[in-house]
């Protein structure tokens, strides 16, 4: 796994060892910065389910302002701390070690982007859709990565689905709030 493009470009990064483990591939990853590369300069971007972190060290490379990490697991806090070091990112970066309802109903801060990659098929995608919606600004955008059979809302509070791609077993599901699609 690397950065695709930007400042940290061709950096390794590490990953998370285990069967439980699913890295957004460079296809699915690169498929997503192309599709906001307009959007991440200067931005804040919210890592949430954040494993090791590339999504958000993405961001950083390719402009983003600052990053939060979000993961329940001390194994993915750790490894997002040594991607952060090696890329150079740290000091534009907050890793928390928290679940992302504790994060979400508790945070006070605003983000340009969220991505979002909860453990497939726990149901919980539709639960925190509704609260990251909360704590994304009304010009911002919101991304999740669910299995292709999930079905997903089409609206989330003001924010409506604006795309969706398919790559082989997942979807990408993009939502804009509504004055902006």
């Amino acid at each position: 796994m690397r950065v695709i493009t930007g400042e940290a470009r061709g950096r390794k990064l590490i990953t998370l060892e285990g069967e439980d483990v699913r890295p957004t591939t460079d296809k699915v990853k690169e498929a997503v910065f192309s599709a906001i590369q307009f959007d991440i300069q200067g931005r804040k971007f919210l890592d949430l389910f954040a494993g090791s972190g590339q999504m958000g060290i993405e961001a950083l490379s390719r402009g983003a302002e600052f990053a939060v990490f979000a993961d329940s697991s001390r194994k993915a806090v750790e490894v997002i701390r040594k991607n952060l070091n090696t890329t150079g990112f740290y000091e534009k970066a907050k890793v928390l070690h928290t679940d992302a309802l504790s994060f979400l109903k508790t945070n006070s801060e605003l983000f340009d982007i969220a991505y979002l990659d909860p453990p497939f098929n726990s149901g919980i995608l539709q639960e925190i859709l509704p609260l990251v919606a909360e704590n994304v600004k009304k010009t911002g955008i919101i991304i999740a990565e669910n299995p292709e059979k999930e079905e997903i809302f089409e609206k989330i509070g003001e924010f409506m689905l604006d795309r969706q791609k398919h790559y082989g077993k997942i979807k990408i599901s993009m939502y804009r709030h509504s004055d902006y699609i």
